[in-house]
């Protein structure tokens, strides 16, 4: 079957945007495993949190931290519904917004069809945000309740081991979630690309490239990264007199 002329540089951008997020998404987890990078280093904070958190008799601020983390996840899929309601609205009013598209500059020209698809495409890139920051909400759940079953600093019958055991597999559910509230950021910075396919496809490319180089920057280059992996000189003393 023949692909028709006109829409072999829409299908040539669709694969090219499947390729670096999926691509890009499989690349920053493989290359996490053995380089610093905001995952990983965060994973042993969270680490090193939960082992002091154990010798803590009062919990109230890490309880009130992870609340505050699980609202940040509620935010975003309360607001990724109101995006699915504007492109659904847009899908209802297709005509009006093809007309809106070819007023502006370097526009391609398309049917109403193909904006269609785009709209639709967009949605599905917000349905994924949405089920992302839900599956984050509800992991952020599962960790306050592992924080409320810590035990406490006084208990003689937790072993070390135990105790060791509980602080890593609750550093590793708060992780997972953060990891789920990365992967809709990233459908957010992806959404923001397939924007610009209603513009042209070819900068629906270029706009796609520009936000893997962002990600990477941000999450292996940054200049936050590099301050919380730094680790000072410890100084000098003085000899006694």
């Amino acid at each position: 079957m023949l692909i028709p002329n006109h829409l072999l540089p829409h299908l040539i951008a669709v694969a090219w945007f499947v390729l670096c997020w999926a691509g890009y998404t499989r690349y920053a987890s493989w290359r996490g495993r053995d380089t610093a990078c905001l995952a990983s280093v965060l994973h042993l904070y969270r680490q090193d949190w939960m082992r002091r958190m154990l010798l803590r008799d009062n919990r109230i601020a890490d309880a009130n931290v992870i609340g505050n983390l699980e609202r940040n996840a509620a935010f975003f899929a309360s607001s990724t519904l109101i995006i699915l309601a504007g492109i659904l609205t847009a899908l209802g009013a297709s005509e009006r917004a093809v007309s809106l598209l070819a007023d502006l500059p370097f526009a391609q020209p398309v049917s109403r069809g193909l904006s269609e698809i785009k709209l639709l495409a967009l949605a599905v890139v917000f349905v994924y945000a949405f089920f992302t920051f839900s599956w984050c909400m509800r992991q952020y759940n599962f960790a306050a309740v592992l924080v409320a079953s810590a035990p406490m600093a006084g208990e003689r019958n937790v072993s070390d081991l135990e105790r060791k055991s509980f602080a890593e597999r609750a550093a590793r559910v708060i992780s997972m979630a953060a990891n789920q509230f990365n992967f809709g950021l990233r459908a957010y910075y992806f959404g923001m690309a397939t924007l610009s396919w209603f513009i042209h496809p070819w900068f629906f490319m270029t706009v796609t490239t520009g936000v893997v180089l962002v990600l990477y920057r941000r999450e292996f280059h940054s200049d936050v990264l590099e301050v919380m992996v730094f680790t000072p000189t410890l100084p000098i003393e003085p000899p006694k007199e």
